[in-house]
């Protein structure tokens, strides 16, 4: 039970969607001049995205270390499983990962180690202070969850404008989860005294934040769709923009925790989605293994 306990808490059924992100977005948008067979048997990019995915788990379990007292009012069966791992053990296994993960990116570079060495400082920094303040951790926690592809971007040194355009659709969505999360988390937020913006301002300013930054994903998509030959992929981008209107619908009559679940899962089936139609960007990649330049 203790394994499935940390399971819990590193979020480990989130590990293998993480990792094919960063393969996909490699292949089809990172790197797409390269082989596809190349960029998967590469082995430093191996090594970077194996130190995110530590870096990142080890971001889960501090998160989870300091949350620990909320997530018993707002996740209360998840908060029961997480407890059967002590907090020492948290502690013990958080140092454990992110020594690994500095290590391992030694092997790269000392910039390497440098990036991530800073990235597990901020997250600290996010989930002992930052999350605490409105507007100030989501923007934060937005950021880290796409800091690691920046990272990888860095290793490609390929900085296409079509990159920052999917990268501004990403962040967006992110920050639109972050401010559900905030609204769906509200009774453990004012109990532990958390200032977000739904308990700082009130939800209904929260839901005009929200209101205003998913109309504000018409940018990136329009970018994307119209500037920049993204191949099928831009079907995903329709079906997400008809689900975003649905989803303000559903926002605007929310007003229980059920109901702000449903649309913080919603978001995290779009963006799980997103990852798999990353493909579609250039499926001939799947028969040929080497994507066509799309810039």
């Amino acid at each position: 039970m203790k394994i499935l306990s940390l399971f819990s808490v590193v979020r480990g059924y989130n590990i293998p969607i993480i990792v094919l992100a960063q393969y996909l977005s490699s292949i089809f948008i990172l790197a797409p001049e390269r082989r596809a067979l190349d960029v998967i048997l590469d082995w430093r990019l191996f090594i970077l995205v194996f130190v995110s995915t530590l870096t990142i788990a080890s971001g889960y379990i501090i998160n989870n270390f300091y949350d620990s007292e909320k997530d018993l009012i707002n996740r209360p069966n998840k908060s029961m499983l997480d407890r059967l791992v002590s907090q020492k053990t948290k502690l013990q296994v958080y140092f454990a990962l992110n020594f690994l993960a500095t290590a391992l990116a030694f092997i790269i570079s000392f910039r390497a180690a440098l990036f991530f060495a800073v990235y597990i400082f901020l997250i600290w920094f996010y989930s002992h202070k930052l999350k605490k303040y409105p507007i100030v951790g989501n923007l934060t926690a937005s950021l880290l969850a796409v800091l690691p592809f920046f990272g990888i971007l860095l290793y490609f040194k390929n900085f296409y404008a079509v990159i920052f355009a999917h990268a501004s659709f990403l962040l967006l969505l992110i920050l639109i989860r972050e401010m559900v999360k905030d609204l769906e988390n509200i009774k453990g937020d004012i109990a532990n005294n958390y200032q977000t913006v739904p308990v700082r301002f009130g939800e209904k300013i929260s839901k005009q934040v929200i209101t205003f930054l998913t109309i504000s994903t018409v940018f990136p998509v329009y970018v994307l769709i119209e500037k920049f030959d993204v191949g099928y992929m831009d079907i995903y981008f329709y079906i997400t923009f008809i689900a975003l209107i649905g989803f303000l619908f559903k926002l605007w009559k929310s007003n229980l925790q059920s109901d702000y679940v449903y649309l913080h899962n919603m978001l995290k089936v779009l963006i799980v989605a997103g990852v798999f139609c990353i493909i579609l960007i250039n499926p001939e990649v799947l028969i040929h293994g080497r994507a066509i330049l799309r810039i």
